[in-house]
């Protein structure tokens, strides 16, 4: 369930996201629905975000992993080129499947992976989604 929950997070964390760096039209950051029914862009913000899940678990440990040296020497700043990459790559797999996210540039990607890891850090905290069970 708190999976479900972190993942329903990750999804309006994205869409606050895209409000607020998204601007008017095709600028920034913007979320390419599937088709036109009513209920399309939250299902499109759903598999988004759980694409996005996965990336970050996956390919983000892995390059995180690699640049522990970069993180070290830029005291944490590097993180955010990280972050800013795994949001391209989620716009890059979202691109080839015909709908989901779009980034305008790497730099604003940067600034919606910012955006987007204080809304849902912060969501997750006012939820308790963040904590571990206790055993």
């Amino acid at each position: 369930m708190r999976t479900v929950i972190r993942v329903l997070v990750g999804a309006f964390a994205l869409w606050l996201t895209t409000l607020i760096v998204g601007g008017n039209g095709e600028r920034g950051v913007w979320i390419v629905p599937i088709s036109d029914d009513d209920y399309a862009p939250l299902l499109t913000l759903v598999l988004v975000a759980l694409v996005f899940g996965l990336v970050n678990g996956t390919l983000g440990r892995v390059v995180r992993f690699v640049s522990i040296p970069l993180y070290i020497v830029t005291l944490g700043l590097f993180g955010l080129i990280v972050n800013g990459f795994l949001f391209a790559v989620v716009a890059w797999l979202s691109d080839l499947a015909g709908f989901g996210l779009r980034i305008e540039t790497f730099w604003w990607g940067v600034l919606a992976a910012l955006v987007m890891s204080l809304l849902s850090g912060l969501m997750n905290a006012l939820l308790g989604t963040g904590k571990k069970k206790d055993r």
